[in-house]
């Protein structure tokens, strides 16, 4: 029962993290396609590859008792998942090195609300860019995804049972036919 809990937490924890992680990346590929571009494969992999284990995580789910009746099955496939994170995260990998955010001094700033306004000077200003920081957002997610995915692969080895120590019991049943000649 225990094992059936933890997996149920852990496959919802990836449905959350990889709901953005669609999200974002569709955001990109809806970009290009738009234009009439290729996408690029940094964000192609990571992309089908989130989809599809979207659509796994749900699907497993959902059908939770199944999953634990073929529970090497299951296993099998979370640990094909880690390894297409894997190459998912190591297209993006340039990614981590980005800064993403700058911090700018000596800029003139100004909030308003409604009709009342304030304005000053301000020693900082935040400058994010949107592209990188979602890439950079995806990138992390997919390093979390495998690590999910693994924690569920070995649980699900774990839970597994061999049907070999239950008792089998075969309940035979003989006809007798008698051949009356009156």
């Amino acid at each position: 029962m225990i094992g059936g809990l933890l997996f149920s937490f852990w496959r919802f924890l990836e449905i959350i993290t990889l709901i953005p992680t669609l999200g974002m990346l569709a955001y990109f590929v809806h970009q290009f396609e738009s234009q009439n571009l290729l996408t690029p494969n940094d964000v192609l992999v990571l992309f089908i590859v989130s989809v599809l284990a979207t659509a796994w995580a749900i699907s497993t789910v959902l059908r939770r008792k199944s999953t634990r009746d073929s529970a090497l099955f299951v296993s099998f496939i979370d640990l094909c998942f880690v390894g297409a994170f894997i190459a998912g995260v190591y297209e993006l990998r340039y990614i981590a090195r980005a800064n993403c955010t700058r911090f700018e001094s000596d800029r003139h700033f100004s909030l308003t609300v409604d009709n009342n306004g304030i304005s000053g000077d301000s020693p900082f200003r935040l400058n994010t860019d949107k592209n990188c920081a979602m890439l950079k957002a995806s990138f992390a997610f997919g390093i979390m995804n495998c690590i999910f995915f693994a924690i569920t692969s070995f649980l699900l080895l774990f839970m597994h049972r061999k049907r070999d120590d239950k008792e089998v019991v075969v309940k035979e049943t003989y006809r007798r036919r008698s051949h009356d000649s009156r």
